[in-house]
């Protein structure tokens, strides 16, 4: 148990350390893909830290190496994403955002987290065996996804990890504790766009205008069809509009409506299948109607699904760390995550991270969203004890 403790004290001592970095990311967010000053921020503590590493990945992105005693036995790669959402924040804090963004997903609380499992692992790196590898992805909130493109440049294939780790912030969960799910775990995530055309005019004379509006409401409510008639009830699925976009007035109906939305699910087969049935009926409703329905459906992350014998394994170096009284088994959810690259191509798992205190929760992608950061000693801590588990295993 002498090294689980060693990482827990290093942990409580680089605790304020960690918090200062993450205020600072906190304070100065960037958008998906621009992460500059965060990737030379990172890269000024990983000097500091006398950790080796590459900063030419999709033009941000960062790939740190720490060695062990035989480097070439096993490496275990860990993941952090770095950008911010496009929110104006609310938080009355110290260290508010200075830019008309801000970091409501928690990825600075990664970030941070695993400069201080850099520290702790690069500290120790005679008490294990093989290579860790620390991955600082840009553009996680943005298709194509920065996980995507970091493995489309080849970053890892020079020596390609036996298991990829990530770590994700959960507001509902109380700080102190992690969660874990073998198996699938998050949905794959498309972006639809339609777009229902006709001849626009007085709402009044309705016999010589097509009726773009009733046309575009007739769509969504029969496209609903598509999760209540046609999914299989084991295969979990979402479809939901969020913007419906009509510029007529209380006497004009337009030309055009713009209807976008998201689809949902974690079956790749009935993934493809569902976008023909959104096609056909939203093509077929408008023909129908004397109109014209153009669909466009962006096809976006895949499913995530955590590989079994990895995930309980780290559950278990997790109980070990943390007490089984702090390890969770999580739910499936229907939010997405670009990690499901990663998990496709290497035997992977994907955690939570409890960051709920005491005050009122905020949850994530919100103008309000921040975390208790006692967190991040159990953030750094907990993955570098998992990672040294891995490889000494």
């Amino acid at each position: 148990m002498e090294l689980i403790n060693q990482i827990k004290e290093l942990s409580e001592n680089f605790h304020k350390e960690i918090i200062s970095i993450r205020r600072h990311i906190h304070q100065n967010p960037e958008l998906s893909f621009n992460e500059f000053e965060t990737s030379e921020f990172i890269c000024s503590k990983l000097d500091e830290y006398n950790v080796s590493y590459k900063n030419e990945y999709v033009k941000t992105g960062i790939i740190a190496t720490i060695k062990g005693k035989n480097p070439d036995k096993k490496i275990i790669a860990l993941r952090a994403d770095m950008d911010a959402l496009p929110i104006i924040e609310e938080n009355e804090i110290p260290y508010k955002s200075v830019n008309k963004t801000m970091h409501a997903c928690g990825h600075d609380a990664h970030t941070a987290s695993l400069l201080g499992t850099a520290k702790i692992l690069n500290i120790l790196k005679d008490k294990f065996e093989g290579t860790v590898k620390l991955i600082f992805q840009p553009g996680e909130e943005l298709l194509p996804g920065g996980a995507l493109l970091m493995l489309d440049e080849g970053t890892l294939k020079d020596s390609e990890p036996d298991i990829v780790i990530g770590q994700h912030v959960l507001p509902t969960m109380k700080s102190g504790k992690a969660g874990f799910r073998k198996g699938m775990y998050m949905a794959s995530s498309d972006e639809i766009y339609l777009t229902v055309s006709g001849k626009g005019g007085h709402a009044a004379i309705t016999d010589k205008v097509t009726d773009t509006v009733l046309i575009a409401s007739q769509i969504i409510v029969a496209l609903q069809q598509i999760v209540s008639r046609n999914a299989q009830a084991s295969i979990p699925t979402v479809l939901s509009f969020g913007r419906v976009e009509a510029n007529g007035a209380t006497n004009v109906i337009p030309n055009k409506v713009k209807i976008d939305g998201t689809f949902r699910t974690m079956d790749e087969e009935w993934r493809k299948e569902a976008h023909l049935k959104i096609e056909k009926i939203a093509k077929s409703i408008a023909e129908g109607m004397g109109g014209k329905c153009e669909v466009k459906i962006v096809k976006g992350y895949p499913f995530l699904k955590n590989n079994e014998l990895v995930t309980e394994q780290a559950k278990s170096f997790a109980e070990q760390y943390l007490g089984k009284e702090n390890v969770e088994d999580m739910e499936i959810r229907m939010t997405a995550e670009d990690f499901a690259y990663f998990a496709q191509k290497y035997p992977s798992t994907f955690y939570r991270l409890g960051t709920a205190g005491n005050n009122k929760i905020s949850h994530l992608h919100t103008s309000t969203f921040n975390i208790d950061e006692n967190a991040l000693c159990t953030g750094m801590g907990l993955m570098a004890w998992i990672a040294v588990s891995f490889l000494n295993k």
